[in-house]
């Protein structure tokens, strides 16, 4: 896991964040594939058609994405961050994170979409940092060194500090609904605030045709879907507990007691039918 999140971080500085986002429905695939293949589970139709929306919708959006290659240095970093498109952002995120949280804390509302609302909320500060942080480490090793720099370091602690309050209501999320309910609604709040993110930070989108946009929302839209076709009535499977029923031991009656109260000397052992006739007379 931590070696696949390292790799995710540094895709984030080769490629758009509107393209490395979505890709994560990649993931649901494999788990899918993998639970068949190492668990044993039954391949469901529903996992094929998913799979399938999944594909098709992972190649539109590799065909469609924003064809930019950004070269983040310090300055440019800075200049985003002041840009009037971002600054009406971060604003009206605070504020919509602020109301989520009074409610989550206050009044005790532990909707999931509240929950998950604020986790796409953080998610989008943490890919803004991640993309910032993996494209100066990138530009550095280029041989122009962008580590000297303040912003290089608070874009860091923005990075961590949102990605520890991100898993813990996510964390928070999972303990109160089943992961087949959170993970697809994750997934769709958590890419569509990184869309939003690369598209008002990044700026990933400008210039770019309105049918490569609209051909690259429909292949989110099939991404979506073939998450929630996956996830969709997949329960866990419990072990059964065996147990043994008295009316099928041969030679044992259904009103004999297979074991002793636990305060009888005899607790541990077996009876047979003389002896526990005897003990009751």
């Amino acid at each position: 896991m931590g070696l696949g999140e390292l790799g995710n971080a540094a895709a984030y500085g080769f490629a758009p964040a509107t393209l490395i986002a979505p890709l994560g429905c990649v993931s649901v695939i494999g788990s899918a594939f993998i639970s068949v293949l190492f668990l044993k589970e039954t391949m469901r139709a529903a996992d094929m058609l998913g799979g399938t929306l999944t594909i098709a919708g992972t190649y539109l959006l590799v065909t469609f994405a924003p064809n930019v290659t950004q070269e983040l240095t310090a300055t440019k970093i800075q200049n985003y961050l002041i840009s009037w498109q971002f600054l009406i952002y971060v604003i009206l995120e605070i504020i919509i994170f602020c109301i989520l949280l009074y409610f989550y804390k206050r009044k005790d509302v532990k909707h999931i979409v509240v929950l998950l609302m604020m986790v796409a909320l953080l998610a989008s500060l943490t890919i803004i940092s991640v993309k910032a942080v993996a494209g100066m480490i990138t530009f550095s090793a280029k041989g122009k060194m962008q580590l000297t720099y303040p912003i290089f370091y608070i874009m860091f602690i923005i990075m961590v500090t949102s990605c520890v309050f991100q898993v813990k209501f996510l964390n928070q999320a999972m303990q109160l609904y089943n992961a087949t309910v959170v993970v697809p609604i994750n997934f769709v709040f958590f890419t569509t605030s990184a869309i939003i993110a690369g598209i008002i930070f990044y700026q990933e989108f400008q210039g770019a045709a309105l049918l490569s946009v609209f051909m690259f929302l429909f292949g989110c839209l099939l991404s979506f879907l073939g998450v929630f076709v996956i996830t969709r009535n997949r329960e866990e499977e419990h072990l059964q507990v065996p147990y043994i029923d008295c009316g099928h031991i041969p030679g044992k009656k259904k009103i004999d007691k297979i074991q002793p109260d636990s305060n009888s000397l005899s607790y541990g052992t077996l009876h047979d039918e003389d002896d526990w006739t005897s003990a009751q007379s």
